[in-house]
């Protein structure tokens, strides 16, 4: 969640995704009137049928909806009637080949007593993405936890995502994991959390050109690190702020930053206490956060980052916050075992990428599963493509498919 959005806590909302929601509303009736007591190969034939009838016609309202977007008026589709906040969309999203695809490896028409699910629409949506970014595609950014290695752990050496990252490298394709950690311009402690895969980069001879590709923003958009090979083998180097252009991205000032964070910091207090819960309220230069000592539910950390993100905007729209041109970015977040206020977002993060490495929104593709109001892969909407996965299993898988994707259009070419 950025200061770009607003909340709406009635029944839940923030776990849930409109697009995703109406979608399966539109697949719930041939489910229900056309399920079989004892489905047949020719029932589940029928149904796959029917499935597809509908991702065709939902794939024709997002181009529907595309075409008016580019003449400025998104509203007027019948899509941005039917799901109210919808965004945009950068490419086409060809349903019907990913549900054909996934109804393949996944048997969804084959079920008589599960509905198409939410996380069936999302692979289906991911699978779409995947074949229409693929001829153009010039940059790939990853969330870290749990999109590439497991929560709070590093990345692991040997892994198949590290082989796929690699193949992304040698294609020319630049890669680079924004993710929230913030350590400064510390490059050893990324390199920690990152040493399998440089590991593999070693391993596999990548070129100083290949790895130069790869880039790590930490602090969601605070600090820049770029692969090279040194002495010491292949390292990341810190980028000042003053060799990319980040200033108009990023344009607050220390005093606001402070201002900002000590509102967060109370709110956490306040949750802290309100709850009673046995956590610690960590500050650092562009964060806070709340690391709990033992256990919280997803339902109190939710509560932490809904909490924080409303104080803000509260703070920010009054006229005792400090005088600046825009409202400070700020991205407050569950973090799955914690939650943090972050100064910036990830959607500044991909911008200053893009800017540096001429990449436009239709080439660019985040990777990440934290896609709900409460979580920081969001805003990055705004800004690329976007693919929501829930493990890194589930990016394997992703990338896999663009990987086959990538090697058929090289082989259309020779």
């Amino acid at each position: 969640m950025t200061s770009q959005y607003r909340v709406n806590y009635h029944l839940r909302a923030h776990k849930r995704d409109s697009l995703i929601e109406f979608i399966k509303g539109m697949l719930l009736t041939p489910f229900v009137l056309h399920s079989q007591p004892a489905a047949s190969q020719a029932h589940v034939a029928e149904n796959a049928q029917r499935y597809a009838e509908i991702f065709a016609s939902i794939e024709e309202l997002i181009e529907e909806h595309r075409s008016f977007t580019n003449q400025g008026i998104p509203t007027y589709s019948r899509l941005a009637k039917l799901v109210p906040s919808i965004g945009t969309f950068f490419t086409p999203l060809p349903l019907q080949q990913a549900f054909e695809r996934v109804n393949c490896q996944d048997k969804i028409s084959a079920r008589k007593h599960v509905p198409p699910s939410f996380n069936d629409v999302r692979r289906i949506l991911n699978m779409a993405q995947a074949i229409a970014i693929a001829p153009q595609l010039k940059l790939v950014t990853f969330d870290g936890d749990m999109t590439l290695y497991a929560d709070g752990q590093n990345f692991e050496e040997d892994t198949a995502l590290t082989a796929l990252l690699i193949s992304l490298l040698r294609r020319g394709i630049n890669v680079a994991i924004v993710t929230a950690a913030g350590y400064g311009d510390d490059a050893p402690r990324y390199e920690h959390r990152l040493s399998g895969l440089l590991a593999g980069f070693a391993k596999a001879g990548l070129t100083t050109a290949e790895v130069s590709r790869f880039f790590v923003l930490g602090g969601e958009c605070n600090f820049l690190f770029r692969c090279a090979i040194l002495d010491q083998g292949y390292r990341l180097q810190y980028v000042p702020d003053a060799e990319y252009s980040a200033s108009a991205l990023r344009s607050w000032t220390d005093s606001q930053v402070q201002q900002l964070l000590d509102v967060a910091e109370a709110e956490l207090r306040d949750c802290v206490d309100r709850m009673a819960v046995s956590a610690e309220i960590l500050r650092k230069p562009r964060a806070v956060g709340l690391v709990p000592r033992a256990q919280l539910t997803r339902e109190q950390l939710d509560e932490c980052a809904l909490s924080s993100q409303l104080a803000l905007l509260k703070f920010q729209g009054s006229p005792k916050s400090q005088p600046c041109d825009v409202p400070i970015p700020f991205c407050a977040f569950n973090g799955g075992n914690d939650c943090w206020v972050d100064i910036g977002n990830k959607l500044i993060g991909v911008r200053i990428l893009q800017d540096m490495l001429g990449s436009p929104a239709a080439a660019t593709l985040h990777v990440g599963d934290q896609f709900l109001s409460t979580g920081n892969d969001l805003s990055t909407r705004t800004a690329c493509c976007t693919c929501w996965i829930i493990n890194p299993e589930e990016t394997q898988r992703i990338l896999t498919e663009l990987e086959a994707e990538l090697e058929a259009i090289l082989d259309s070419t020779n």
